[in-house]
Order: C-alpha cells, then sequence, then structure tokens
C-alpha cells in the first residue's frame, strides 16, 4: 500500500465553489450527501468492520470539527454561550443542522447537546442504533478547539432509534481516542 499522502488537510482543499460552480451554486440535496456518506461507510465497513468504521468516522469528524471552528467563524468566541450562538447560526445557515442545549455543567465542562434535521439521520428509517458518528466527532472537534481540552462526545438518541432528535453528551476526556462505554451501534 502507498504511504504517500495526497490530501492532508487544509481548509483550502473546500475550493472556491463560487468559481467552481457560477451555475448551480453551493447547494445540493441531500440524497448526494448521503449517498456519498453511506458508499464510504458500506466500503469501508467491508474491509475494516463496523468498530473501526465508527472510529475512522469519529476522526475525520473530529477534525472536520477543528477545522470548522479555526475557519468558519469570522471571530473566535469568548465564552460558551457565544460559542454556541454563533455555532447555532452558521449550522443553520449552512443546512447543517439545528442545534439546542439541553443541558450545561460550566464547572465540569458537560453538556447535553441536540441536533435536529441533521444531515447525517433525519428521515431514515429507524434501524434501532445511532448512526451519527462522524457528528459526534464534529462536535468534539469544536469544543476542544474552544477549550483546549480533548472532549468525548456519545449520540445517546438518534431519529434512527426512534427519537426525533438527535442528543449528545459530551465531556472532556484524557485524551481524543477515550471512549464512553460500549453501547449497541451498528449491528
Amino acid at each position: 500500500m502507498d504511504s504517500t499522502r495526497k490530501y492532508a488537510f487544509t481548509w483550502s482543499l473546500l475550493g472556491d465553489i463560487e468559481a467552481g460552480r457560477p451555475n448551480l451554486g453551493p447547494n445540493l440535496r441531500m440524497e448526494v450527501y448521503r449517498l456519498m456518506q453511506f458508499c464510504f461507510r458500506d466500503v469501508l465497513e467491508q474491509h475494516y468492520g463496523a468498530a473501526e468504521t465508527d472510529r475512522l468516522f469519529y476522526e475525520a469528524g473530529t477534525l472536520a470539527g477543528r477545522e470548522f471552528y479555526k475557519n468558519a467563524f469570522e471571530s473566535k468566541p469568548e465564552t460558551f454561550n457565544t460559542l454556541i450562538l454563533e455555532l447555532q447560526k452558521k449550522l443553520k445557515e449552512l443546512g447543517m443542522a439545528i442545534l439546542r442545549v439541553e443541558e450545561t455543567d460550566l464547572e465540569n465542562l458537560q453538556f447535553t447537546l441536540t441536533m435536529a434535521e441533521d444531515l447525517d439521520c433525519s428521515g431514515l428509517p429507524e434501524l434501532g442504533y445511532e448512526v451519527c458518528v462522524y457528528d459526534e466527532g464534529f462536535l468534539s472537534g469544536i469544543l476542544e478547539e474552544f477549550t483546549g481540552r480533548p472532549f468525548k462526545v456519545r449520540e445517546v438518541d438518534c431519529w434512527c432509534t426512534s427519537e426525533r432528535t438527535c442528543r449528545f453528551e459530551a465531556r472532556p476526556s484524557e485524551s481524543s481516542l477515550e471512549t464512553f462505554p460500549e453501547t449497541q451501534r451498528a449491528g
């Protein structure tokens, strides 16, 4: 296997959408995003299994969350409330999700967040397990960049488990690789 990296991520890899898509613009239908995401999942699971695929999606989400935090805001939020307000605005503006905060424990940096109408699962059939592993990582990366500490985020409710919003528990961790106690995943 060739170990040379072709796509070490930088924000510039997102390109100049306005120049590259003067007629179609920045928007596309959800089916296209999900087609790519679930085909990636399928192929990765065939090669590496569900647990490793979840780990890779979480890690990719974490990278995306860190880079999103560094590049998507005009100025860096100084308080948790400002972070949430800016993040709510940006996620809705981009059509990614409607973010809400259910619980906060600022002293211990523990949060319960919800994302409704999210990209990954809203409208999918009931599967009996959570599917928003990428979103877990995405939220983790944002919180890590904001606090300067590693975070672990775990989805506890999902559209695919008959909820109508995705609910995430977030807490600091010793490292980004720390895991929550196992619950049923894809399966």
